[in-house]
């Protein structure tokens, strides 16, 4: 029968058989001390293949606890828990998980994409002080039906990512290289400006980790040439930008050349005798922006000119009208964002006044932060004796400095005999580089004492300034094209 004590005998190898002990006598309280392995027969288990002794600990299953799903919307952080699993809903918004605070080697943390949608939704992993795959910087899942599993392995790696399903954006940080232009660089990011014709040599694009394969630019063309002989300023070039704020999106790039096309500013159409009709600036290009030059100024009608028109003509902005000595007329300013883009890249010019004689004022052209002004015909009140302004630029600060750019020229002020004003001046350019215009200080004609026009500053795409009696306009300002990346962190 089965025994249920033993003595103080020695026992011999095969003299105890399993079957001699009833159910239940062999308990850890019948034992005096432990039983050592190698006094066992079976001292291990085996678990995928891998031995485990009795009493042991192994960590090579990483079992995942997987949780109830969360809702993460943006304003709700989910702080995981190493061991466990998430399925993460962000069906309302972009959605923010952290890491643990603190890790030990084999850590593991998982996340599913609950609605397939981290592609629209986008998820944040918050690194909690921890290095991700070895930056210091958060991680971000873009890709529908993502799962990830990431395992702490130290603090120069921190968690890196064991594995990634249908992931295509988390791998380590790389970052746009290119050259060309004068290049100088802001906090983490590279500026390219280029102020004459070049070319822009993107020899690698960046990952999503590393600031993605887009770029900002500003995009400024030339201004016009000022209208001669009693002309309206000129337009500024159009202006064109994704900087600091993207209403397009960034601007995509490839690994290859993009030729890079600065405006030369336009020129005036000559002056009395002269009845050419002046230029448009050139325009700017980059990639696809392609900035218009600058409307030129209108230059009056003059019966020895035949039946030219004495408005100024369209362009990125229009240029001012003709300030019309000797015509009853007035000389219309010409439009802006032309040909049209969304956003917009100009302003209109402003008309020029009609009046007798010397007695008119030229339009102030357009620039990309407001509209030319309208000329003054003499008698109206208030009654001044400067010339119609330029339309005001636009600031930018993707060269890392707040500066204006396409400002429109100021149209010519002509002296009114009798009006008790003798010394007229002519309209301000535009802040962003326009020209001011001219003026006629004395009795108009050949005789007349004349303050002459100015050219719009080079590389702002100001507009030129309207030109007084028998005077030549002001020449546009070249134009400028900037480009700006990411390339570090």
């Amino acid at each position: 029968m089965a025994i249920s004590k033993i003595g103080s005998r020695a026992i011999i190898d095969g003299s105890v058989l399993a079957a001699d002990f009833a159910p239940g006598t062999v308990t850890g309280a019948k034992l005096a001390g432990s039983i050592g392995n190698d006094k066992l027969a079976n001292s291990a288990i085996t678990i995928g293949g891998e031995a485990i002794s009795l009493g042991g600990t192994d960590n090579s299953l990483n079992l995942i606890d997987w949780q109830s799903k969360v809702t993460s919307d943006g304003s709700t952080v989910t702080t995981m828990v190493a061991g466990r699993g998430y399925f993460v809903d962000n069906s309302s918004a972009a959605g923010l998980v952290k890491l643990p605070a603190s890790a030990t080697i084999g850590q593991q943390v998982a996340i599913k994409d609950y609605a397939g949608n981290f592609g629209t939704n986008n998820l944040t992993i918050q690194r909690n002080s921890h290095n991700i795959a070895g930056n210091a910087t958060d991680a971000v899942i873009k890709t529908n039906r993502a799962s990830v599993v990431l395992v702490y392995v130290d603090s120069t790696k921190g968690w890196l990512f064991d594995v990634e399903s249908n992931i295509s954006d988390l791998q380590a940080a790389a970052y746009t290289s290119a050259t060309g232009g004068t290049v100088t660089t802001s906090s983490n990011d590279k500026i390219h400006t280029f102020t004459g014709d070049g070319n822009f040599v993107v020899s690698s694009v960046g990952n999503p980790a590393g600031g993605g394969g887009t770029v900002n630019y500003l995009v400024v063309a030339a201004g016009g040439g000022g209208g001669a002989n009693s002309g309206g300023g000129s337009g500024a070039g159009g202006y064109r930008t994704n900087f600091p704020s993207p209403t397009t999106g960034g601007l995509s790039i490839t690994a290859t050349t993009f030729p890079v096309t600065v405006g030369a500013g336009g020129v005036d159409g000559g002056n009395n005798p002269g009845c050419a009709i002046g230029t448009n600036g050139s325009n700017s290009v980059f990639s696809t922006v392609t900035s218009t030059g600058g409307g030129y100024g209108g230059s009056p009608v003059h019966t020895f000119c035949g039946s030219r028109s004495g408005n100024g003509n369209t362009g990125g902005s229009g240029g001012g009208g003709g300030a019309g000595p000797g015509s009853p007329v007035s000389n219309s300013g010409g439009a802006g964002n032309t040909p049209p883009v969304s956003p917009s890249q100009g302003n209109n010019g402003g008309g020029g006044s009609a009046g007798p004689n010397c007695g008119s004022t030229g339009g102030g052209g357009g620039g990309a932060g407001g509209a030319g002004d309208t000329g003054q015909t003499p008698g109206s009140a208030p009654f001044t004796n400067m010339g119609a302004c330029g339309g005001v630029g636009s600031p930018n600060s993707i060269s890392a400095s707040a500066v204006y750019y396409s400002g429109g020229g100021g149209g010519t002020r002509q002296y009114t005999p009798g009006a008790g004003i003798n010394v007229p001046v002519g309209g301000a350019g535009g802040n962003g580089g326009g020209g001011n215009g001219g003026a006629t200080q004395a009795p108009g004609g050949p005789g007349g004492t004349n303050i002459a026009s100015q050219a719009g500053t080079a590389n702002t795409g100001g507009g030129g300034g309207g030109g007084s009696s028998n005077q030549a306009g002001g020449t546009g300002g070249s134009g400028i094209v900037i480009v700006r990346y990411k390339y570090q962190n």
